[in-house]
């Protein structure tokens, strides 16, 4: 197990970060921590583990997300998770999606505070590695005449009683009807001063805010009040974002990678795993805005869509027609 630094990491997104994905950002940063998609504890306890689990080894420091609201399958997918040896465990208190609210967990979870306790007390109890809690402000539902403040502070503190320190506070609160997904990210609006005043009121615990933030900038102006900030869509829409992360947010004094050293990078990636019999687009889809900003970058997204979906691919011709590509370009990776 890795000693996580929870200064700066990216949030786990469903259908987008999986190891592949991973695996890019870490060429780019070595220190930003990285999180699975949400896996539900039936599926892991039910299902193929060693599919839903595995990783490379240069993904560390990477944390499971867990999705549930059984403290018993929970449980046992913490002992699963074991041999695997990820730096953390996370559950996800947090997702308004009809999927998972389906299923009673997610942001479903905050109308139980109590079962949210219980839930990691029995994750804690089966794990060797840290557990944390991801969730909204509040449910929308439940607080409509108020912040949400008082609601945050209630389910924080039976948490906290459980044994859990590290929580990632999403800044807007959940609604779980009668909003889309896509529209639980814009609605109701952000409130980053009530993750603050969170941070003020139980200054032991660790605060980690999360919503919209899209430049190390905001990262570090967020950084003055709470202890980490998570990043999400803005990293999957623009990676390279993340390439001065190691020495602006972890001050360390690192050498910043080119894009044309990521692909080279990537490109021996991506010949270990098609020998191994991994499709190449599920591994190059997450190329595509890797040189987003720079000129012919629409240029770089068409070439990687055909030579991706080619009926004959062929390693070497697609690496020779990428770095023909990135050859033409007229960019620069100074100054980010």
């Amino acid at each position: 197990m890795i000693c996580v630094d929870p200064r700066l990491s990216v949030a786990p997104m469903m259908d987008w970060t999986d190891r592949h994905f991973r695996y890019l950002i870490r060429q780019i940063s070595r220190k930003v921590v990285l999180y699975t998609e949400m896996i539900a504890a039936q599926a892991l306890v039910f299902g193929n583990s060693e599919k839903f689990l595995s990783f490379d080894r240069q993904e560390h420091p990477l944390i499971l997300q867990l999705g549930g609201c059984d403290p018993e399958l929970l449980a046992k997918a913490c002992q699963i998770a074991q041999p695997f040896c990820y730096d953390g465990i996370n559950l996800n208190a947090g997702c308004p999606s009809e999927r998972v609210r389906a299923g009673r967990f997610g942001a479903a979870l905050r109308t139980d505070p109590a079962l949210i306790a219980e839930c990691l007390t029995a994750m804690k109890e089966n794990s060797r590695v840290p557990v944390s809690l991801k969730t909204r402000i509040a449910l929308q539902e439940m607080t409509q005449d108020n912040d949400g403040f008082d609601d945050l502070c209630q389910c924080v503190s039976l948490v906290r009683a459980a044994g859990c320190c590290d929580f990632i506070i999403h800044a807007r609160k959940a609604r779980l009807k009668g909003l889309s997904p896509k529209e639980n990210r814009t609605i109701p609006a952000l409130n980053y001063p009530l993750v603050y005043r969170l941070k003020e009121t139980f200054p032991q615990l660790s605060i980690t805010i999360n919503g919209d933030i899209d430049s190390l900038a905001s990262a570090q102006e967020h950084l003055k009040y709470v202890d980490g900030v998570m990043m999400g869509r803005s990293v999957y829409a623009s990676p390279y974002l993340l390439a001065q992360a190691d020495t602006k947010i972890f001050c360390q004094n690192t050498k910043i990678v080119s894009r044309q050293e990521i692909i080279n990078l990537m490109l021996e990636y991506l010949d270990k795993n098609i020998r191994q019999g991994v499709r190449p687009h599920l591994i190059m889809r997450h190329w595509l805005n890797l040189f987003k900003g720079c000129n012919n970058a629409k240029e770089w997204r068409r070439t990687l869509t055909q030579t991706m979906f080619s009926e004959n691919f062929n390693f070497k011709s697609v690496a020779e027609t990428l770095n023909k590509v990135i050859s033409s370009f007229e960019y620069t990776d100074r100054g980010l």
